[in-house]
């Protein structure tokens, strides 16, 4: 029996990158997959991008919205596949065999997720790899320390979301942070890590904008934690920062 996966790709004027996404998408082996794209209406020519594709199949809804993750609920809720994913504008997936081998995998051990690893790049520079960052770090007992999944190779059967909920959107940063300390705290939650990386990624995200939005990521995560009843303080989330600045080292060795 196939896997239906979604890919949500929330965007707002990423006419520079868009095509790459699509591209990336379009080449993936496993066919069973819906694309949303969920624009905040875009005015540098993404939408005319999107419209002339002819690629694959593309569902695109442009209206304003609430933030990214008032976007990414969207998508959710217009979903009809049984495995959910997001796959920003400026991300695309490292080769055509993505889809295929988490659908494969998810199938044969029945998880709930799976998460994989993420490469990231500068503008302009797709096949230099500056830094990956190693999603096996993450256990449900490192979530205080602020350790996550990389969110762009995580994939989501869409029955956790109707279990747990969607994303919340009083979160600016840290919204799919506070999403994965409210579910995989579940023991019953059967997730992996598939020690691969499955998407290249572009730096210069909200997240990584500067020391203002780092520490209202900082601030947003503590927060997540104390909503969820998961110990932690700013010495442990702190801490996470030596690891990552070891990842560029690893990269370029």
């Amino acid at each position: 029996m196939s896997m239906k996966i979604s890919v949500i790709t929330v965007c707002y004027n990423g006419a520079g990158t868009i095509k790459d996404t699509l591209e990336s998408i379009a080449s993936q082996r496993h066919k069973d997959f819906e694309h949303l794209i969920i624009d905040g209406g875009s005015t540098d020519g993404t939408l005319e991008i999107i419209r002339a594709w002819r690629g694959h199949p593309v569902r695109l809804i442009s209206e304003s919205d609430e933030g990214i993750y008032d976007a990414m609920n969207k998508g959710i809720k217009l979903s009809t596949g049984d495995v959910v994913a997001f796959l920003n504008a400026d991300d695309f997936y490292k080769d055509e065999d993505v889809l295929a081998q988490v659908a494969r995998v998810m199938q044969a051990e029945q998880l709930d997720a799976l998460y994989g690893d993420v490469e990231f790049f500068r503008p302009g520079q797709q096949d230099v790899v500056l830094r990956r960052y190693n999603s096996g770090r993450f256990t449900a007992g490192r979530l205080g320390w602020g350790w996550m999944p990389a969110h762009p190779a995580l994939f989501v059967r869409r029955a956790v979301f109707e279990r747990y909920g969607v994303f919340r959107t009083d979160y600016r940063i840290a919204g799919d942070f506070e999403f994965i300390a409210r579910v995989f705290r579940h023991p019953e939650l059967r997730h992996r890590h598939l020690p691969e990386s499955l998407v290249r990624m572009q730096l210069g995200g909200v997240s990584t904008s500067g020391w203002r939005a780092t520490l209202q990521l900082n601030r947003e995560m503590m927060r997540a934690c104390r909503a969820n009843a998961i110990p932690t303080n700013w010495v442990k989330l702190l801490l996470r920062y030596p690891v990552k600045v070891l990842e560029f080292f690893r990269a370029s060795a």
